[in-house]
């Protein structure tokens, strides 16, 4: 059963149940109300009908207009004497009746009452009892009793003791009361009945206009179901219940958007990891086999003679030592990304950043005379970092100028402090290269030509050394330019290193990333 049905037959239910407690207690109170004024009517009959019987007079009943029959006297005259006539439209509506103690009529004193032209009389029992003390000490009971006439209408009895010891009964009957009531009854029904109808309709529109927002809820949940993660349930500013639900569901959606977020950010992590580590062992693998295909065929020479030739022997021997020391530096640069990927705590030290930049320009100038290089400096700069580690950064960089520019490219580089930090910038008037191929320099075995030669530059691992290094120095490193406008690379470095080495997206648990030159 629906929420809306369930609301509506709890707002039928109350509606049925105040209005029954309401019908009752009305019923309840008019029959009581006419009660008493029925007692009331009886009571100011009987004292004037026991005043007459008190004085000696016989109970005599008026006769009923146009029927000649027996009517009633309410002041107990004779009936004989013009003056005791009643008026000629005086109807008897009630019974009056006279017994004796032990139950039986005294001197036939009985009128019956005329309703509607036939005479009723109530049904007596023989012995009356019940009878209590009024406030005036007299001897009093009342009681309904059913009339001795078939279909009649029950009747309202007083009965008193008079001073003889009698019993005087005086009954009215209870037609019009009963008539009364029962119209009562079906007004009541036909107002709660519409009452119920108008409170069903009203409540169906109190329950469509109050569950909107429940809709409202519904429609953002099949649309979240649907993808769309970035749905919000309205409303959430309202101060009541639906509001601050409206709030909450939002709050958990936050929380489940950025979780999901975060899930596919991680996916997508470690699908890149997964290509980037394929093509890193196939790179690896790539730049392995070729020293070591180079060093079995200078061993098969060896073996098919070429040892007995004094020069062969010394060209065999030269090609063994450049392939494998090749292969020492290319497994050395592999070690040092792999130590730097795990995080390994460096040495924490003051580096003055001046002079570690100008010892490595003049290291520059001295092994590249072909490539001029210039340094700037205003001002000392001095960081926590490890100086060996920072040292081969800027090795790195100045190399990377002279594998990938033409002689006489001339390079400059400078330190300055940044942000509380320090910003070291090389930058070169060579010719460039295209910004997509510059967003992949710091790759691993990243060579911008295709056919992996290695006429320009090493293994493709010296920029993503630098990456490493920058990067567990809590760092960043970036690089800019265009074609035939030279390159600028941008070490950005804090004054003080990490306590925790910070690995970068593209390090670390992912697999290296590749470089642009050697």
């Amino acid at each position: 059963m629906s929420l809306r049905a369930r609301l509506l037959i709890a707002i039928g239910a109350i509606a049925i149940v105040a209005l029954v407690g309401a019908n009752v207690v009305t019923y309840s109170e008019l029959q009581s109300f006419l009660t008493q004024r029925i007692d009331q009517q009886l009571e100011q009959s009987h004292i004037g009908i026991e005043a007459s019987i008190n004085s000696g007079q016989v109970l005599s009943c008026f006769a009923i207009p146009g029927q000649g029959g027996p009517g009633t006297n309410p002041t107990g005259g004779s009936g004989n004497n013009q003056n005791d006539q009643p008026p000629s439209n005086a109807i008897q509506v009630q019974a009056v009746e006279v017994r004796s103690p032990s139950g039986g009529v005294v001197n036939s004193q009985s009128c019956a009452a005329n309703v509607d032209g036939i005479n009723y009389t109530p049904q007596i029992p023989r012995t009356i009892t019940g009878f209590s003390t009024a406030d005036n000490g007299e001897r009093v009971a009342y009681f309904v009793a059913a009339s001795s006439q078939h279909g009649g209408p029950e009747f309202r009895v007083r009965a008193s003791i008079l001073k003889d010891g009698d019993i005087l009964i005086v009954a009215q009957p209870l037609g019009t009361t009963e008539s009364t009531l029962h119209h009562l009854l079906l007004v009541e029904g036909a107002a709660s009945a519409g009452a119920i109808v108008v409170a069903l309709i009203s409540g169906l529109w109190l329950v469509r206009l109050g569950l909107r927002p429940l809709l409202a809820m519904e429609r953002t949940a099949e649309s979240i179901a649907a993808g769309n993660l970035t749905e919000r349930v309205p409303g959430e500013n309202g101060k009541t219940e639906v509001g601050r639900l409206a709030r909450t569901l939002n709050v958990m959606l936050s929380r489940i958007e950025a979780a999901f977020s975060a899930r596919l950010t991680s996916e997508r992590r470690l699908r890149a990891s997964e290509s980037r580590l394929r093509r890193f062992v196939a790179d690896a693998s790539h730049e392995l086999r070729t020293p070591i295909a180079a060093v079995s065929a200078y061993a098969e020479l060896f073996g098919r003679g070429a040892s007995e030739n004094k020069d062969d022997l010394q060209r065999l021997m030269t090609g063994i030592r450049n392939e494998t020391s090749r292969m020492e530096h290319l497994v050395a640069d592999l070690l040092l990304l792999a130590r730097l990927d795990e995080g390994r705590p460096m040495e924490q030290r003051s580096v003055d950043l001046v002079a570690l930049c100008a010892e490595a320009v003049r290291t520059a100038a001295t092994v590249g005379p072909g490539w001029p290089v210039t340094f700037a400096a205003s001002e000392p700069v001095e960081i926590m970092g490890d100086g060996t580690s920072l040292r081969q950064v800027i090795d790195n960089l100045l190399g990377n100028v002279r594998a990938h520019t033409p002689p006489g490219t001339a390079a400059r580089v400078s330190v300055a402090k940044e942000d509380g930090g320090a910003v070291i910038r090389v930058a070169d008037n060579g010719p460039g290269m295209a910004s997509d191929e510059a967003a992949l320099i710091f790759e691993r075995f990243y060579r911008s030509d295709p056919s992996r030669s290695r006429l320009h530059g090493g293994a493709g691992l010296g920029l993503s050394i630098v990456s490493a290094i920058v990067a567990n120095h809590g760092g960043a490193v970036t690089a800019e330019g265009k074609v035939g406008e030279g390159m600028t690379f941008t070490v950005h470095l804090p004054a003080h290193a990490p306590a925790s080495p910070q690995i970068s997206d593209d390090e670390g648990a992912e697999p290296p990333d590749g470089a642009s030159g050697g």
